[in-house]
């Protein structure tokens, strides 16, 4: 169970993981010793499940967000555990989602354009099979966007 300090050590990593230790310590009342234990044990608990740096998708000509639903004819293990497969083969795939309701599931894309999408779009309905249904939505504009769990 996570303590009101660990809930604190956790924000400020979220927050900025590029943090000093001592930097993190002091913010939260610890010396620098047993807040080192601390986050040692945050990720040997599976808390921390990594440290990343966040990049600009803009910059890096993937600023076109596009979420994708799918429906599809399979609902058995195998073909979801071959689906999952296929899809770590998409850098374009951020992040996918099985979905309670209507669609089946929700896949947020990221890339250049248009004609970029449409050349992700006919490589994944060649690779998957069983699809059912696609339709994609493309974001206008990015209103939030957050990494920062809430921790309250």
């Amino acid at each position: 169970m996570l303590d009101s300090t660990d809930k604190k050590v956790l924000d400020l990593l979220q927050r900025d993981c590029t943090a000093s230790v001592g930097d993190i310590a002091e913010q939260v009342n610890l010396s620098t010793t047993p807040c080192w234990k601390r986050i040692r044990k945050l990720e040997n608990e599976g808390y921390i499940k990594s440290r990343v740096a966040l990049l600009d998708s803009n910059k890096l000509g993937a600023g076109v967000s596009v979420f994708v639903h799918l429906k599809t004819r399979h609902h058995d293990a195998q073909w979801l555990e071959q689906f999952a497969d296929t899809l770590q083969q998409f850098d374009e795939i951020m992040e996918c989602y099985r979905m309670a309701g209507e669609w089946d599931y929700l896949l947020r894309i990221a890339t250049r354009d248009i004609e970029s999408f449409d050349r992700f779009y006919k490589k994944l309905i060649a690779a998957v099979d069983g699809l059912a249904d696609v339709t994609s939505s493309f974001a206008m504009e990015e209103i939030k966007y957050t990494t920062r769990l809430p921790l309250r």
